[in-house]
């Protein structure tokens, strides 16, 4: 299991800071730290509810046209079971028909003979009214499957103009991921390597190497690493609806420092803080939009331990998240 540790702008600085800042900035930035907190955990527990409703509204599609099938296909046994009545009845009636001549011609003969006649004449229109009973209540069957498969039919309808609805707006917010890819591999054109972006989960990520923006072992952004966050900024002012969670990566290097950098988590909550206060001095941006966390070794790219594989994990992953505010509408009024 990977760990994540959130740490907030203030709560990295604070051994930094605290023979300089004021209590009352110091105990602003922890509560700003919390509230970013929430955020994310509300992010996070708005993006699971989105996927689990998704799923149960596809079972509810997938059940649903079972149960149509399945009332198609009675409809058409009952369907069949009518045309059969109907073509007894019109054979009984037939051979009443018939019976009846008989009766007629027979009438001034043999009594025995007669009486027989009017037996099966009887049983004959007995027989009948049966069939005529059996053939109302066919019908009124097939008309109440009938109202049921028009309603249950309408229901999937629905239903999937909604599944129709939600993929058109994934869609939509996956255009728009790449779209702000594009705007961001654009706007970073210039800088020589250590920065790659790509999207991943309907998220974009600029991920930037430790070589491009820290010296090793330190919170001290390079003038290299500083003109390519101004760029990246710039860009993000344009796109005021898009989160951006700073998170800070090391290697499996253990650090046992004695200064304000004690070990990895310091190191990579730090740098994560660093690189925030950088995006927000040269650009219009709300700093509401913005995190800071670190999660020291614990999320590598690469998990062997040569040197190649650990540089390639001291990195600083800049987390750009659309918002689903309309994905999650929709699924309410499920």
């Amino acid at each position: 299991m990977k760990k994540r540790l959130l740490i907030a702008p203030a709560m990295g600085m604070v051994i930094y800071l605290s023979s300089c800042v004021p209590a009352n900035k110091l105990t602003a930035e922890q509560n700003k730290n919390k509230d970013l907190q929430a955020q994310l955990d509300a992010a996070k527990m708005g993006n699971q509810d989105c996927q689990t409703k998704l799923a149960e509204l596809q079972s509810k599609y997938d059940k649903d046209e079972k149960d149509v099938a399945g009332l198609k296909q009675d409809s058409t046994i009952s369907g069949v079971s009518y045309r059969d009545l109907t073509t007894k009845y019109d054979k009984l009636n037939q051979l009443n028909e018939e019976l009846l001549d008989r009766y007629n011609a027979l009438l001034k003969g043999n009594e025995e003979n007669t009486q027989k006649i009017s037996g099966q004449l009887q049983m004959t229109q007995d027989q009948l009214l049966q069939k005529q009973d059996q053939l109302t209540t066919l019908q009124a069957q097939l008309d109440r499957e009938k109202m049921h498969l028009d309603s249950v039919s309408a229901m999937l309808k629905d239903r999937e103009a909604r599944v129709s609805q939600l993929e058109g707006i994934l869609k939509q917010k996956d255009a728009a991921a790449d779209s702000l890819r594009n705007a961001i591999q654009a706007a970073l054109t210039g800088i020589p390597s250590g920065i790659s972006v790509y999207t991943k989960n309907g998220k974009v990520y600029v991920s930037m190497s430790e070589k491009l923006l820290f010296p090793s072992g330190s919170i001290t952004v390079e003038p290299g690493g500083i003109s390519a966050l101004h760029q990246l900024s710039k860009a993000l002012e344009s796109n005021p609806d898009i989160g951006i969670m700073v998170e800070g990566h090391t290697d499996d290097v253990h650090m046992n420092g004695k200064g304000e950098i004690k070990d990895n988590w310091d190191l990579s909550v730090m740098r994560a803080t660093s690189i925030v206060k950088i995006i927000l001095e040269d650009a219009k941006i709300d700093p509401h939009r913005l995190m800071a966390s670190g999660v020291s070794q614990y999320d590598p790219i690469d998990p062997g331990t040569t040197p190649e594989a650990r540089q390639k994990n001291r990195r600083t992953d800049i987390i750009l998240t659309p918002k689903i505010n309309e994905i999650l509408k929709i699924l309410n009024n499920q």
